[in-house]
């Protein structure tokens, strides 16, 4: 009885590996990767880096109609283009040395507004400031620009380690047999053992795949607002410094608003509920926002865009030879989109390297991570839904002013609010983290007391005052 349990499980664990090894790449395997932004040139340098250390000889093609190095639409990746320095520092461990040509400004400081006062809140630590880039080379109708755009830069890398780039836009990917076939606008047609799709959420190409199975559900999606505005590096420098600038205002459906300087241009995100004319009426409109510009007049845009962004990841972000990553499988919520594109594309590049391309290969070693993002991304709505209730109440608002312009004060003193407001504005920290010490016992305490102490008789003003004063370019 004993012989036999043992033979059963023996042809068990043989019929796993031959399974395991139908699905292993060998030498002259070919990968398609469709886009070539963060996610798609960050797979293709991790998966060839990876197949390196093996003896492993694969090739990658990597769909991109796009030319990052223009201007304008041409080269345009619908990105309001901050990274953090936490991003940064794990790209350096990876061999990817982020150049200063790549960085438009350093961002040294938020400054948050509300319509009780502003606030300047300085980097935690020197290693937690923030770099503003661009995702192309500049917007429609600028002066062609003398630094690399960051998806152009990481393309490069890319290309540097083997990847071939194909000018091509992909329509459709089929399963064929026992491969995966790739079609593009021209009637081009190729056959891969792998197909990894980056090619975010403004792609059609994700509803065509959600028409061919049942089992496919898409990203859910929500309207944003990006735009640039020309002001020149010297007004920059003196209206908005070396800050990014975020507004904490009562309008519905608005999550965040953000104004970040970048070389001669400010761009402006408006991330929330589908950006419509009438909540980007009621933005432009407050004197908050209006007084960020010189004598309080919004220019006219340079260029703008409406992209929609993930706010709900693609279930399953993956398939037999099919992968989904970055905003086209599981993303961040509004926040930290890059950083979850290296994430999912090195755990998915790591995947189909050392255990194979098999859907049970991607749920056993790269589902695991999307589960995290998602889990987390479920904690940041619920921080997203009490900031709502914050923008809603002006005592509130009062207390957070408070309670962040005597942190700035301080020296030695623990700076809670600062640190989480930071962290939720960059991205840089999971919203899980954030949550949790927003439940310690020091921060509740202190946030009750500034409550109490910002709502008092002229309190917020004078905060508001001080404040101003001390940050130089904030205006009121």
């Amino acid at each position: 009885m004993r012989m036999a349990e043992d033979l059963g499980l023996a042809r068990d664990v043989g019929r796993k590996a031959q399974e395991s090894q139908a699905w292993a790449l060998q030498d002259g395997s070919r990968i398609a990767v469709i886009g070539a932004g963060p996610a798609g040139s960050m797979f293709s340098y991790f998966f060839l880096t990876m197949a390196e250390t093996i003896g492993l000889d694969v090739g990658v093609d990597m769909y991109e109609p796009r030319r990052f190095c223009h201007r304008g639409p041409a080269g345009c990746n619908h990105c309001g283009g901050v990274v953090s320095e936490t991003l940064i520092q794990r790209l350096a461990t990876e061999g990817i040395m982020l150049p200063d040509s790549v960085v438009q400004r350093g961002i040294e400081s938020y400054t948050l507004h509300m319509d009780v006062g502003d606030v300047e809140i300085a980097t935690p630590l020197m290693e937690k400031r923030i770099a503003a880039i661009y995702r192309g080379n500049g917007p429609r109708q600028s002066v062609p620009l003398d630094t690399h755009s960051f998806d152009g830069y990481l393309l490069q890398l890319a290309e540097q380690k083997g990847a071939r780039i194909i000018s091509r836009l992909v329509t459709d990917v089929r399963r064929e047999e026992d491969l995966m076939s790739v079609h593009c606008a021209d009637q081009h047609c190729d056959q891969y053992e792998l197909v990894v799709v980056a090619s975010g959420v403004n792609s059609r190409l994700s509803e065509m795949l959600e028409s061919q199975s049942h089992n496919f559900k898409r990203p859910a999606r929500t309207k944003t607002f990006i735009c640039e505005f020309h002001l020149g590096r010297e007004v920059i420098r003196e209206t908005f410094g070396p800050s990014m600038h975020v507004f904490l205002l009562d309008i519905p459906r608005l999550e965040f608003a953000a104004l970040i300087p970048k070389g001669d241009y400010v761009t402006l995100c408006l991330l929330g509920d589908d950006i419509d004319d009438e909540l980007m009426e009621r933005f432009f409109s407050s004197p908050e926002v209006q007084n960020r510009f010189p004598g309080a007049i919004i220019p006219e845009h340079a260029c703008h865009c409406y992209p929609r962004i993930n706010i709900r990841a693609a279930v399953p972000a993956y398939g037999d030879r099919l992968v989904m990553i970055g905003d086209s499988g599981s993303t961040r919520l509004f926040k930290d989109g890059i950083g979850a594109a290296y994430k999912t594309a090195k755990a998915a590049a790591k995947t189909a390297v050392f255990h194979g391309v098999g859907a049970e290969n991607f749920e056993r070693h790269y589902a695991p991570l999307c589960q995290k993002i998602n889990r987390d991304n479920q904690v940041g709505k619920f921080v997203f839904s009490v900031a709502s209730l914050v923008q809603k109440a002006r005592f509130a608002r009062r207390g957070i002013l408070h309670m962040t312009a005597n942190e700035q004060k301080q020296t030695v003193s623990p700076r809670r609010m600062s640190d989480v407001l930071w962290d939720l504005f960059s991205g840089s920290e999971s919203y899980t983290n954030v949550f949790l010490r927003t439940l310690h016992p020091a921060y509740i305490g202190s946030l009750l007391k500034n409550l109490v102490v910002g709502n008092l008789p002229g309190s917020a003003g004078r905060n508001a005052h001080s404040s101003s004063q001390e940050n130089g370019h904030v205006q009121h």
